[in-house]
């Protein structure tokens, strides 16, 4: 059987899903809460095999260690630590991240 991680959302990652809600809710409130729905689905798949997933081109920069998980235009950032996944960001794929995107 899989070893299964624990996977913790961040408040500014959880910022960041609603700030996407708001985005696409301005004009439909239903696709808004599909496409939430399924950034969240993916992010629970990380519970098995989180390393599946492949490390952002700003590890090198950054000298981090994070992962991220694709769904339409956006970047679901991650780490793992032991048996636990961090979503720490919920981005538009077109940002980079560096130092001011983690607060």
């Amino acid at each position: 059987m899989p070893i299964r991680y624990q996977v913790k959302i961040t408040r500014i990652a959880e910022g960041d899903l609603k700030e996407i809600w708001d985005y696409i809710g301005k004009d439909s409130p239903r696709e808004a809460e599909r496409f939430i729905a399924r950034i969240e689905h993916q992010i629970t798949t990380l519970e098995q095999y989180p390393e599946r997933c492949p490390s952002v081109p700003e590890n090198e920069v950054l000298g981090t260690g994070y992962r991220h998980i694709l769904y339409e235009d956006y970047r679901t950032i991650f780490r793992i630590s032991q048996k636990t996944v961090y979503i720490l960001r919920i981005i538009h794929g077109s940002r980079l991240l560096d130092d001011s995107a983690f607060g």
